[in-house]
């Protein structure tokens, strides 16, 4: 396939698994907090390169419900660079009509970061271009547990019927909800899992999984993720016409 091509085939929505700060800081003998640092920085060269692709999404995976058992001076670190970039960004969202959102359960973070994510959340809340998702204290099963019990509440408040309830009930109660299905899952750091992140919503995404560490992720590998993703058969549980398998498999 040409690579010019790719334009007529770009996914409308990423979600970026960014691992390797720890390991990157640990090749090069520094902190990991200086690693997560320099992952900062491919955030941004990754916000950009949704931007210019025209992207109607990207969701990134910053802090899982798992990552709280991490040594406590590291998570202390995260929460405080958090905090710091949420801070200093929202002027660079607000010049890019970036509408910002966090999906996770943000109420065990302290006031001061929770504050943070809702004016944040706030200033954007009507901005139209990119949808910047960061997944914070999110796990896919609390995902769908929170979903269930919401469900659970209706059907308690006489709202709804248990026989109402099928793929499109739950759905509506998934994060995200509202957004384009995530089309392409990328993940970096050289592992091939997926780590509790986004269950529901990647059931039928594209996966492309990469050696390179998150703060050397750059536009090159983001370029050849939607390459990639351009030269797949999305068939969704279908049979491919055998007529046509040469074609979609080439």
């Amino acid at each position: 396939m040409k690579k010019s091509r790719i334009l007529s085939k770009l996914p409308r929505h990423v979600a970026i698994i960014m691992d390797g700060n720890g390991r990157w800081a640990k090749n090069k003998g520094k902190l990991r907090i200086l690693g997560h640092q320099a992952g900062v920085k491919s955030v941004h060269r990754a916000v950009n390169f949704a931007i210019n692709h025209r992207l109607d999404a990207l969701t990134l995976y910053a802090f899982s419900s798992e990552n709280w058992n991490r040594p406590i001076q590291e998570v202390s670190a995260l929460m405080t660079l958090f905090i710091r970039v949420l801070e200093n960004e929202v002027e660079f969202l607000q010049n890019h009509n970036i509408r910002f959102r966090v999906i996770g359960d943000i109420h065990r973070f302290d006031n001061r970061l929770q504050e943070c994510i809702r004016y944040s959340e706030d200033v954007t809340r009507n901005n139209d271009g990119l949808t910047l998702n960061i997944a914070a204290n999110y796990g896919g099963r609390w995902d769908i547990i929170q979903a269930v019990r919401s469900i659970a509440i209706q059907v308690k408040q006489g709202i709804l019927h248990p026989d109402q309830i099928d793929e499109n009930t739950l759905r509506q109660f998934i994060c995200m909800n509202e957004l384009a299905p995530v089309d392409l899952v990328i993940r970096t750091g050289g592992e091939h899992r997926i780590s509790n992140f986004l269950l529901w919503q990647i059931a039928y995404s594209e996966l492309f999984f990469t050696d390179v560490l998150w703060p050397d992720f750059n536009d090159i590998i983001f370029r050849d993720a939607l390459y990639a993703f351009a030269r797949r058969k999305r068939n969704f549980g279908r049979t491919v016409n055998p007529s046509n398998y040469e074609e979609n498999f080439c």
